[in-house]
């Protein structure tokens, strides 16, 4: 039985295979993930979990700047990119530490990044580099996809986005272009409760966001983006579609642990009882007690998945730290041929320097 109905559908039901309390609600579409997979899974949340953290404590010391922080997400993004192939193509916005991480990233580019680097851009993986203007990346996944499907390639684009995303024209633009051209596309909307500090009950009336894809046509799906089993099953099942030239519209229902960014604060506009009733539904919290329940999590699995991640994270910090960096690059890289003006202030700054 599909998950993803072939008609666009309109009710707020949402898929879940794994209730917060760690109990199996739909045992048809549990992953058939062995015992070491399911180590490995958490073992790669954990690693994302505390290298998110690693951020806010690196720019709270001046060694990194603003970051947006994931906390909550985890399993929304794991699950999307456990469901696509490795030559897929993503398209973040700028809050995918683990879909970045996880489709080839180097931990290194990612800290480099967000300290300010843009060499931090450059590797091979099949992500494209962060895009913080709200919404306009869904542009360029579609064409992409659309692009696969004229030559015949079997990759798809994967786009991701928040809620704020959808009070944008530019994704209204892209959804309603993709079924036109039938565009290898999955559209990952991370409703995660908050732009910035607008609810999303302030940014639209409408009973769900994945509705908004039902005008354009688009087959769309609700799903608790905190469960990584239904995230895993919806990406799977999505990604199939996309290749038939069939694009999916996902809502994942998720909630934003931490501030929006490392100079937000979230209290102002959110209740601790609000954020201690989402800690309940934590993503990793889930898991361990889904693991625990089928005798593979332990205190000791779990403090031998932090000492890891610490080592692996301090390794990528101190590389990403100890990066040459050329003043030049800040002139050279604008235009083909650099310009009066700024060749000045080239040299102006190797005189101050």
């Amino acid at each position: 039985m599909p998950l993803i109905p072939e008609f666009p559908k309109i009710d707020d039901s949402m898929i879940q295979v794994l209730a917060p309390d760690g109990t199996v609600v739909r045992e048809d579409f549990l992953p058939n993930w062995d015992e070491a997979r399911l180590r490995e899974v958490y073992k790669e949340m954990i690693l994302i979990r505390r290298a998110d953290k690693k951020f806010t404590n690196l720019q709270r010391t001046g060694r990194s700047g603003t970051y947006p922080s994931m906390e909550g997400q985890e399993a929304t993004q794991m699950g999307m990119i456990y469901g696509i192939k490795r030559d897929d193509w993503i398209f973040p916005a700028f809050r995918e530490l683990a879909a970045c991480y996880l489709h080839g990233v180097p931990l290194e580019k990612i800290y480099l990044y967000w300290m300010g680097d843009e060499w931090g851009s450059n590797y091979e993986a099949n992500a494209l580099p962060v895009s913080i203007p709200v919404g306009s990346h869904p542009l360029h996944a579609v064409g992409t996809g659309w692009a696969f499907r004229l030559q015949n390639k079997p990759h798809i684009t994967v786009s991701f986005f928040s809620d704020g995303a959808t009070s944008e024209g530019a994704l209204y633009e892209a959804i309603n272009f993709a079924p036109v051209v039938q565009s290898r596309t999955v559209f990952c909307c991370q409703n995660n409760g908050w732009a910035i500090s607008t609810p999303t009950n302030k940014q639209t009336a409408a009973a769900t966001l994945a509705q908004k894809a039902v005008a354009g046509g688009l087959r769309n799906i609700r799903v608790d983006g905190n469960d990584i089993f239904a995230m895993y099953a919806v990406a799977r099942e999505a990604a199939e579609l996309a290749r038939q030239n069939i694009p999916v519209f996902i809502e994942a229902m998720t909630y934003r642990l931490g501030n929006h960014t490392t100079s937000d604060d979230s209290g102002k506009y959110r209740s601790k009882e609000e954020e201690e009733d989402a800690r309940t539904r934590d993503p990793i919290l889930r898991l361990q007690k889904y693991l625990a329940a089928q005798k593979i999590w332990t205190p000791e699995f779990a403090k031998e998945c932090e000492e890891a991640a610490d080592a692996a994270i301090s390794k990528a910090v101190e590389a990403a730290e100890n990066t040459k960096q050329n003043p030049d690059d800040i002139f050279d890289y604008h235009y083909e041929k650099i310009t009066p003006p700024l060749a000045q202030q080239k040299e102006e700054l190797k005189k101050f320097l």
